[in-house]
């Protein structure tokens, strides 16, 4: 009994040491990062930006987005009723705005997660085992990265069909073979570590080495590789939706764009239509990238400084 107790001591001092360790590195981290001032200002605004869109249905009342229930005209320019003006069907430009933040918000974000699960994934696997598995897995994210995103994308949805579902999918489908070269190539550098010999000498088998040994320490690249990852899932989001394969039951920045286009709101000079649109996604990518290449110059010490 007492050498159970003391074992389960044990245990639970050593997931405490783990848990400080951790904390740890999460504060030195944050220190490094506030040391980043583009990022420290592109972290500003994409939290207001995320608390915007999350407190939208609370602010604002979803039935403007129903034709039937608005009154505004046509294309009307800027007014104290409508602050950026109204649509070809009348609806507030304003309130269209917000509403597709959330949505292309929500595709970026969870379609770069589905990529950086496959790439992290892949890349692993492929630095782990090398061999044929290394191999097979690198020449499939060779032909991933030789076809054109957006064209595969494209073909992608006009096979599946285009809604919120699918379009997640087919981004994250289409973007992860980058992820899992460089997840690759940290892999290897971690697989000649002295703790992972150790390791497998003790006996550790393979989950054991990439769970416990192999992911924490390419963690720090994944998440600076997300945070740019998604400027460019909202980017695709956006151009594809501009094409006409986006989700017609949904409004999304992309969306507005592309139903503006077909408004004729470039040809009436209706710049509030195109403006909001397209300065959210500016914006919105802009910022993703600064916080992620701050990440990065903090995450690789070579960088550090270059954010500053």
């Amino acid at each position: 009994m007492s050498a159970q107790s003391s074992g389960q001591t044990a245990l639970t001092s050593a997931r405490a040491i783990a848990w400080a360790r951790r904390r740890a590195a999460l504060a030195g981290f944050w220190r490094e990062y506030r040391t980043q001032r583009t990022g420290l200002v592109g972290l500003a605004f994409l939290l207001m930006v995320i608390a915007l869109a999350l407190a939208t249905p609370w602010v604002t009342d979803a039935g403007g987005l129903d034709p039937t229930k608005v009154h505004g005209g046509r294309l009307d320019a800027p007014s104290l009723a409508y602050p950026l003006g109204t649509d070809e069907l009348g609806r507030s430009v304003l309130l269209l705005t917000l509403w597709g933040a959330r949505v292309s918000l929500l595709v970026g974000v969870t379609a770069t997660l589905l990529a950086i699960v496959i790439g992290s994934l892949v890349g692993i696997l492929a630095g782990h085992f090398g061999g044929w598995t290394s191999w097979v897995l690198m020449r499939l994210a060779d032909w991933f990265i030789v076809v054109p995103t957006l064209v595969l994308a494209m073909v992608l949805l006009l096979v599946l069909g285009s809604n919120l579902f699918t379009i997640i999918v087919v981004i994250g489908v289409a973007s992860w073979a980058g992820t899992a070269r460089l997840i690759r190539a940290q892999t290897l550098a971690v697989e000649g570590r002295p703790y992972l010999e150790r390791a497998r000498a003790l006996g550790a088998g393979h989950w054991h080495q990439m769970s416990r040994h192999v992911l924490p320490n390419v963690m720090p690249l994944v998440l600076a590789s997300t945070t740019l990852q998604v400027a460019s899932a909202i980017l695709l989001e956006s151009t594809l939706s501009f094409l006409g394969l986006g989700d017609p039951n949904q409004i999304s920045w992309g969306t507005m764009l592309h139903r503006a286009y077909e408004a004729g709101a470039v040809s009436y000079g209706a710049w509030w239509y195109l403006l909001p649109p397209g300065l959210g996604i500016l914006v919105v990518v802009l910022c993703f990238t600064l916080c992620g290449r701050a990440m990065e110059s903090v995450v690789n010490p070579r960088l550090r400084g270059g954010g500053r």
